[in-house]
């Protein structure tokens, strides 16, 4: 279809709004679980722009009244049919904690408000969809549909799940990034062809009774029936779909629901540099629609309103994140250009004060693959770029970086550029002689700098995908040393996690000596969260490391989560209880008593614990929150907590070793 000029203004989300612009009728319906938020950091606006750019007329129905099917019938049936998404967050995650306690906030709402969305909207949303408009083309994606593509563990039902699409009654199961399946589908729906004849497009899922329609390789999945009743074939279809998961070298994958099978096709290649471009830049007016305002507004613009998110993808490899799983391990990035030009459009906005709030991404310091090979061959196959080593073939480069960095501060206007999210660290080590760390240290820090060093124990940084510990005290002696050559005094943010699997009683005592004697005291800890389709959550689950299938340990009753959490805030006077408990089931009453290194003073006496101090220069404070971690034996202590650095390093276990 010929693209035309845009005029730049917001999507209808109304009759009414149709009217106004003269339309009798409309392409294609978006609907989504969050507020309508026209931005390019919210995927629903994406898929939306692409769609029109693409010369199709656009409605956007969002958080409707999912009690009946009359919000979805208010605009009239669309001509070619129905996208859908589940919002920017996992809409259980947006409504519970990791204790599975209901939140009392939704920053995707108007005003914060919750109850705006039901739980699953997808599956809510396209069965109302399917109620209104019957037998419409109907395509659902988003994080929420591709975390759940395949039959998933669900850790709020606590059993394993049918692929969304089946419960969704959906047509197609767009995943990853989808503006290609998006364009394609769209093109071909409207040249007429029937919904159930795309089944060829990569980045997409479909449900079939004759697989054989697959236009792709493929590899069997056990069953949905399998996963259900077997941990071990559970844990060998987490292994597949990860394996499989390369838009160079992966194959569909097939997985039998009944008489019915789910095919997933292999990935879609990401954007090229000038494609991500013209996605970024597309007529996005950059702000929550006033139907808001009213209501409060809605807090999730304020965090990317002036932010730049120049990169997509992750090779960082961390089990418990769900970012390569839906945008995939390789490393696109915007140009330089289009990010200034993003950039000099916040200093004609009335609202900009100067400061641009972030230049990051997934991992900010990410700009390329991670190595050339990838780009013929694919990503390796059970392969971590970086951990617990890097690579010998990781082609570590912040040059560009460092560029980008350097036009966005040269602009008119602005007077800082932030870098809050994202920085890799080990990436960071590799690149010898660069300047970035003392660029970052000197121009685009706001006092702190926050990296996810996750845990302290070797082996359950190995079940977490992530470097060992002396990978991050290195980089905080270099952090501390950068900061002091240029006459700076800002803190490090470590991001700790507990109860990942791998990590055992032992090692969350470990973790909370390590806070101890560094002279931590986190104000927040999150337990590790297992959201549908990681790594962690399939160790959580059925107890396999789904890499090389072994055991592993993993807490999942609620009471020896409470007790790992406890030990982090080993200070709070309401979690005396349960850190003695803890120490004493971990055989380490040795720390319960008046000595420097003691946890807690013993029952009867409350008077506040001395904790330790951080060596060397202003103390960084902790900001644990929820994750994971790896193979962990227990026995890999930190023996020395007095190093100059004011940090621990524990002993790797002969396993860590091995990995």
């Amino acid at each position: 279809m010929k693209k035309k000029k845009i005029e730049k203004a917001f999507l209808p989300v109304s009759k009414d709004e149709m009217v106004e612009r003269g339309w009798y009728y409309y392409d294609f319906l978006v609907v989504t679980a969050d507020a309508y938020i026209d931005h390019p950091s919210f995927g629903t606006a994406i898929i939306a722009r692409v769609l029109e750019a693409e010369g199709y007329r656009v409605a956007v129905l969002a958080q409707p009244d999912w009690h009946s099917a009359d919000a979805f019938r208010a605009m009239g049936r669309p001509r070619y049919g129905v996208m859908i998404g589940g919002g920017n967050i996992d809409s259980m995650v947006a409504h519970y904690t990791a204790a599975k306690k209901r939140r009392t906030q939704d920053l995707y709402s108007p005003g914060n408000r919750m109850g705006l969305r039901p739980d699953r909207p997808t599956i809510v949303y396209a069965n109302r969809c399917r109620e209104a408009f019957g037998n419409i083309p109907i395509v659902v994606g988003g994080l929420e549909a591709s975390l759940r593509r395949f039959a998933h563990y669900d850790y709020w039902d606590d059993k394993v799940r049918r692929a969304l699409i089946f419960d969704a009654q959906a047509d197609l199961l767009v995943y990853g990034m989808g503006e290609y399946a998006t364009r394609e589908i769209a093109r071909r729906l409207s040249k007429g062809e029937k919904a159930d004849a795309l089944t060829d497009i990569r980045g997409t899922a479909f449900v079939t009774r004759t697989p054989e329609v697959c236009a792709f390789d493929h590899v069997e999945c056990p069953s949905y029936e399998e996963v259900c009743g077997d941990k071990h074939a559970y844990a060998l279809a987490t292994k597949l779909e990860y394996e499989e998961h390369d838009p160079i070298r992966g194959k569909a994958l097939w997985q039998a629901h009944g008489r019915d099978t789910l095919v997933v096709n292999p990935p879609a290649m990401p954007l090229s540099r000038e494609e991500l471009d013209e996605v970024a830049e597309l007529p996005y007016m950059r702000e929550v629609h006033p139907m808001y305002d009213a209501l409060g507004g809605v807090a999730a613009i304020e965090e990317v309103r002036f932010s730049v998110a120049h990169n997509r993808g992750c090779f960082g490899g961390c089990n418990f994140c769900s970012l390569a799983f839906h945008q995939g391990r390789m490393i696109t990035s915007r140009s330089i250009e289009s990010c200034v030009r993003e950039v000099e459009g916040f200093t004609r906005d009335p609202k900009f004060k100067g400061y641009v709030h972030d230049v990051g991404g997934p991992s900010a310091n990410f700009r390329h693959p991670s190595c050339k090979d990838q780009l013929k061959r694919g990503m390796c196959r059970n392969k971590n770029c970086l951990a617990p080593y890097p690579c010998k073939n990781l082609d570590p480069d912040h040059s560009e970086y460092v560029e980008l960095l350097r036009r966005l501060r040269a602009i008119p206007g602005v007077k800082k550029v932030f870098v809050r999210s994202g920085i890799r660290y080990d990436y960071l080590l590799e690149d010898k002689g660069s300047p970035f760390l003392s660029e970052l240290v000197k121009y685009h820090i706001s006092g702190q700098l926050k990296v996810a060093p996750e845990h302290c124990v070797a082996g359950v940084l190995d079940y977490m995908g992530k470097p060992h510990f002396d990978v991050f005290e290195k980089f905080w002696d270099k952090y501390r040393s950068v900061n002091e050559k240029n006459g700076r005094e800002q803190y490090l943010v470590p991001y700790l996690m507990s109860s990942h699997p791998g990590c055992t009683l032992e090692d969350a005592v470990q973790l909370a000596e390590f806070l101890h004697s560094t002279g931590h005291k986190p104000e927040q800890v999150q337990d590790f969260y297992p959201t549908p389709g990681t790594l962690s959550t399939c160790m959580y689950y059925t107890g396999i490391d789904p890499r090389d299938m072994t055991p592993v340990f993993a807490e999942t009753t609620p009471h020896g989560k409470e007790l790992q959490r406890a030990l982090l805030q080993w200070f709070r006077p309401d979690k005396k209880k349960l850190v003695i408990e803890a120490l004493k089931k971990a055989g380490r009453e040795d720390l319960i008593g008046y000595g420097p290194k003691c946890l807690v003073r013993p029952y009867g006496d409350d008077r506040a614990m001395p904790h330790g101090k951080s060596g060397g220069g202003k103390k960084p404070s902790a900001a644990p929150r929820g994750g994971q971690s790896p193979k962990s034996s227990g026995t890999d202590k930190p023996k020395n907590f007095k190093r100059k650095s004011g940090w621990a390093k524990p002993k790797p276990t002969a396993k860590s070793k091995k990995r």
